[in-house]
């Protein structure tokens, strides 16, 4: 079953000029150093930051809360397996908000898509109720 859907839409060249003015005190608040180690590796840096940005206001939607209620920017952390598909991992205060929203007898699955055309990097997260089998 659906416990939550989100999505957001970021301006990669706002992001640029955020980075531009604000540098590693932005990027140090808003993402972890493995979102940093991969942003800063690739060819559109901007870019890689606006969709993980995009990704965590996604995910922060479909918990059903925004970024309020204690959720912080890197309670929501983007990864991606050797395959390349994203992943988000949830820690903290976010973790707490999924655990109470998955039903009993259920774990939660965060399913994520990134993609970006200069201006705009765009997520979609979906968190998925799959029943465990005992």
């Amino acid at each position: 079953m659906i416990l939550g859907v989100g999505t957001d839409l970021a301006n990669i060249d706002r992001i640029q000029g955020t980075l531009d003015r604000f540098g590693d005190r932005f990027r140090n608040r808003v993402f972890t150093r493995v979102e940093q180690q991969k942003a800063e590796r690739g060819k559109n840096v901007a870019g890689t930051y606006a969709k993980r940005w995009a990704a965590k206001e996604a995910c922060s939607k479909a918990l059903g809360t925004g970024l309020r209620m204690g959720i912080a920017w890197q309670h929501m952390a983007v990864s991606n397996l050797h395959t390349g598909q994203p992943t988000m991992h949830v820690t903290g205060w976010a973790a707490e908000r999924l655990q109470a929203m998955t039903p009993e007898g259920h774990e939660a699955v965060i399913h994520v898509t990134l993609t970006d055309d200069h201006v705009q990097a765009q997520a979609f997260v979906v968190i998925e109720a799959c029943a465990v089998d005992r």
